[in-house]
């Protein structure tokens, strides 16, 4: 199984070629999408080549997500604890995007590890704004205690117009429920086996520390009283049941990642087990067409050889007995 990486490799790979290139003033103008429908936007002008713009736009928020100044709750103080004096968080944003940080490249460390390092947390800013509000409940279940002024069900939004679901109401866990939901058929096939196999790989021995975890066609008891448009899924609903231990220092950040891409991750072998059988079915038909072609009869060898007749050279004795008869 491939985990996706955290940071954004065209963003990262950004940003270290302007560090290198910083003496040069070249101007950057750069959009790309990535996977989610998260849309990214990088722009330096030559007036001001130490200072690069960096808009983030996220999914489309279905109606139960709290958004707050277009971004989840707890996403300012996670940037600014994160970035700290490197960053500054434009107001309002650029037209079309949720989020604009001003990064002003001469304030970099001048360590070459630390500003790596820096460079990488700059290029996972997806993380850190979208998993902020995750990471929040996640931090007071590593202290066990329950996060204040939080309602009973927590919608978190990962794809357009699709959330995931938390119930932090306990302080020893936090279960996570994820509807899956799939527009192609195929898909929706593949997804639902591999699910099922994915909740029956964490019973081995060397998973006995993961979080555990159910598959259901059903939504569980603890998305009661969730409408039925929230809770639509055709590939069934996963859950995760969270505890301090899976939270506990670095583990954190690597729990708040996991989750929060957790629909992509499936998405991503789904598409990569379509793709598989495709190429084995296309291995399987050439194969069979060679067969084919080795079956046929040779018909133009067969056309300009001639018919020739076989005659039965006879003896004098041969002839004898048949003039006798």
């Amino acid at each position: 199984m491939i985990l996706l990486q955290s940071h954004s490799r065209f963003l990262l790979q950004t940003l270290l070629n302007r560090i290198q290139n910083l003496e040069k003033c070249i101007e950057l103008d750069h959009h790309w999408v990535e996977f989610d429908d998260v849309r990214y936007h990088v722009q330096v002008s030559m007036k001001n080549p130490h200072i690069l713009l960096l808009s983030l736009s996220l999914p489309t928020p279905p109606l139960e997500t709290v958004f707050v100044g277009g971004l989840p709750f707890g996403a300012i103080e996670a940037i600014k604890a994160a970035y700290g004096v490197i960053v500054q968080i434009l107001d309002p944003p650029r037209d079309g995007f949720n989020l604009t940080l001003k990064l002003n490249l001469s304030k970099l460390p001048q360590d070459e590890d630390q500003r790596h390092t820096l460079l990488v947390k700059i290029a996972s800013v997806r993380e850190v704004v979208l998993g902020a509000p995750l990471r929040v409940i996640l931090k007071h279940l590593a202290s066990r205690t329950v996060a204040p002024d939080i309602d009973q069900f927590v919608a978190l939004v990962h794809r357009p117009n699709e959330s995931f679901f938390l119930v932090p109401q306990q302080a020893e866990k936090v279960t996570v429920v994820f509807p899956m939901r799939f527009k192609d058929s195929i898909d929706t096939v593949l997804a639902t086996s591999f699910l099922q196999e994915f909740m029956e790989s964490r019973r081995t021995a060397g998973l006995s520390n993961a979080p555990p975890c159910l598959w259901s066609k059903t939504p569980p008891l603890e998305l009661k009283g969730v409408t039925d448009d929230e809770l639509s899924a055709n590939a069934g609903f996963v859950t995760f049941v969270i505890l301090p231990r899976h939270v506990e220092g670095r583990k954190l950040d690597r729990t708040v990642w996991n989750l929060s891409t957790f629909h992509a991750y499936v998405n991503y072998h789904v598409k990569c087990s379509e793709g598989f059988m495709h190429s084995r079915m296309r291995r399987r038909v050439e194969s069979l067409i060679q067969a084919l072609n080795c079956a046929k009869p040779d018909q133009e060898k067969t056309k300009k050889t001639p018919q020739t007749r076989s005659f039965k050279r006879l003896n004098l004795k041969d002839s004898r007995t048949n003039s006798s008869s």
